[in-house]
């Protein structure tokens, strides 16, 4: 793949990450948005619908990973390596859920916090910016074979 077509395809996805972000409220339901902006530590949980959250933050988490997939793969172009992202992915996916389900059907102010956390993992790409400088130093150190 020619450089100057990565490097569209690279704007075009970030780009895409962040739309989502600039537009979650109108994309996604999530009362957690407004109440995370505030001094939550000392407030009660937002009135919401278990259903729907959990339904939303997986669309959220799906559409994050596509996009993260096709950045790494766009970086690195190594089919292995999307593959083997994906399982990180999948799993961290029902690690999180779980935990995520957890703290929405037994919500405790002291848990706020660790929920707030496991929260932002669901809902930003952030095991992205932890994937791509890993694949990057084992690539360096000649651990991962990639096609330029």
């Amino acid at each position: 793949m020619q450089k100057k077509y990565r490097l569209l395809g690279l704007v075009i996805l970030i780009g895409s990450l962040i739309l989502i972000r600039v537009f979650e409220q109108q994309l996604f339901y999530d009362p957690y948005l407004q109440f995370f902006k505030n001094d939550y530590l000392y407030l009660d949980a937002p009135k919401y619908e278990a259903f729907n959250l959990v339904v939303f933050t997986t669309l959220r988490y799906v559409l994050n990973t596509l996009i993260s997939l096709g950045i790494l793969f766009v970086i690195f172009l190594d089919k292995e390596m999307v593959k083997f992202s994906l399982l990180i992915y999948t799993i961290s996916y029902v690690i999180l859920i779980l935990l995520f389900l957890y703290f929405i059907l037994n919500p405790k102010q002291e848990g706020y916090f660790l929920f707030f956390n496991v929260r932002r993992f669901l809902i930003q790409p952030i095991l992205l910016l932890l994937l791509v400088p890993a694949f990057y130093y084992n690539k360096r150190k000649g651990k991962i074979k990639t096609r330029n």
